[in-house]
């Protein structure tokens, strides 16, 4: 297989701007996705299931987890690009009932600057850091590793975090923001090292997955600072 970094440079310019075309498409998506489940309720009605018990949590993130694992799987190692999209459709829609009960708090029960900031800020870490890993061309996959052993400790963190009832605080979400990042720098040298030029669908999943998992925490960051 030909990578994007060994294809030629018109044909890696081209794939990069379709892969952030389709990350964007993700985003908007996702935020259309969002204004449907606040329309019908969906969103109140997860927020009281979530606030209904502690384990209904832990039921929503083995759902998303299977979810999550199997749109991936589709869209990473399917050659045909519709079922890329079949993917990527799928993540999306997990991602906006994950995020719902937390928008939800933050619409209707934080300072109203509260969304907007967590985006922005977002959005401007999501830009540096990608100029950090084309301007550098640096490989940094060799994060993989760090990456897969941190998400375990994180995974276990939440779990018993959830099973035990206990609070892990503002530390935990900034140390999850820098793991966010970090996951941002692996997946976009990923995508350059390790994916073919048809594979941009499956390359904007990987990113809006890390996109995401960095707005989830600095989300919690900036409403946590707000109530100060």
């Amino acid at each position: 297989m030909i990578t994007v970094a060994q294809s030629r440079p018109s044909d890696r310019a081209q794939f990069i701007q379709k892969t952030y075309l389709h990350l964007a498409g993700a985003i908007a998506a996702f935020i259309g996705v969002e204004f449907i489940l606040f329309q019908t309720g969906i969103a109140a009605a997860m927020l009281n299931f979530v606030a209904g018990g502690r384990f209904a949590w832990l039921l929503i993130l083995g759902a998303f987890s299977l979810l999550g694992w199997m749109s991936r799987s589709l869209a990473a190692k399917a050659d045909d690009v519709n079922t890329q999209y079949m993917g990527l459709g799928i993540y999306v829609v997990a991602q906006a009932l994950i995020f719902a009960p937390l928008l939800y708090l933050a619409a209707f029960y934080s300072d109203a600057s509260v969304l907007p900031t967590a985006a922005i800020l977002t959005l401007a870490l999501f830009a540096g850091l990608t100029v950090v890993a084309f301007t550098t061309q640096k490989d940094f996959t060799f994060l993989g590793g760090i990456l897969k052993i941190g998400g375990l400790v994180a995974l276990g963190l939440i779990v018993c975090s959830i099973v035990f009832g206990f609070t892990l605080g503002l530390l935990f979400s900034v140390v999850m923001v820098a793991f966010a990042s970090a996951a941002i720098l692996y997946d976009t040298s990923k995508i350059m090292h390790h994916y073919s030029t048809r594979h941009y669908v499956a390359a904007s999943l990987e990113l809006f997955a890390s996109v995401a998992l960095l707005f989830w925490y600095v989300l919690q960051i900036v409403m946590r600072m707000s109530r100060r």
